[in-house]
């Protein structure tokens, strides 16, 4: 597992992230107001849904990558936060911001 790969990509997923909910943070702040049709009105309020849960969802993926990149700072990386053994490589490359090794995950 090379650290520095790792930061890289932690740190290149943060500012894709990044850029995102910046976007839909800007589209959620247009102060259009609805349609005067019901039937349009719902299908833009579900469309503000889906904005919201998307924002949402980015914030929780910066803190998970920004707490990863903290690990790395602070030498506790690649452990396992519950057991402390060293989490699979195979986990921390399809998932580079996890904390726990499969079997606590579980």
């Amino acid at each position: 597992m090379n650290i520095n790969e790792i930061k890289l990509k932690l740190v290149e997923q943060k500012e894709q992230i990044e850029r995102r909910v910046s976007a839909i943070s800007h589209d959620l702040n247009r102060t259009e107001p609805l349609s005067q049709d019901f039937s349009e009105q719902a299908t833009e309020q579900e469309n503000l849904d889906v904005l919201h849960a998307l924002e949402s969802e980015g914030k929780i993926e910066l803190n998970l990558i920004n707490r990863a990149l903290l690990r790395i700072e602070s030498g506790e990386y690649g452990l396992c936060s519950d057991c402390g053994i060293e989490i699979n490589p195979a986990r921390i490359d399809a998932l580079p911001y996890a904390t726990k090794c499969i079997n606590c995950a579980e």
